[in-house]
């Protein structure tokens, strides 16, 4: 004995209503290459004033997930003369936006940069940070 399943009926009106209210959700990835120089320990970590800033506009994309890499005030010890890979998810960028610049607003020196990055199809980049 099988269920049939019944597709509801919403009237066009709904529907409309509906699709006016999403928001189609776009965010950028970047998948950032940190390289330990030093011979002895050094750790790294983001702090949530991270932000991506559109060159030709006043908008401001938020940090909202890190992967691999500690939250200020915790930190990761890193490998010592070894890549150190870590990923940052970023609240979408404009659809007019050509190219961006990433920046860790911190109260001390060190705070990571990355300017002039050109905006891509994909929004997903790999980056190489100092």
């Amino acid at each position: 004995m099988g269920d049939t399943i019944v597709k509801p009926k919403i009237s066009k009106e709904i529907l409309s209503k509906l699709q006016s209210q999403m928001v189609e959700e776009r965010q950028v990835t970047l998948h950032c290459c940190y390289k330990s120089e030093f011979f002895e320990e050094e750790k790294i970590r983001i702090w949530s004033s991270t932000y991506l800033l559109d060159r030709h506009s006043d908008h401001i994309s938020k940090l909202i997930h890190i992967e691999n890499i500690s939250l200020s005030p915790n930190w990761t010890d890193l490998p010592f003369n070894k890549e150190y890979w870590f990923t940052l998810v970023f609240e979408g960028l404009p659809k007019n936006c050509k190219v961006f610049d990433f920046i860790e607003l911190i109260h001390q020196d060190g705070g990571f940069f990355k300017e002039g990055i050109v905006r891509n199809g994909s929004d997903v980049y790999r980056l190489t940070l100092d």
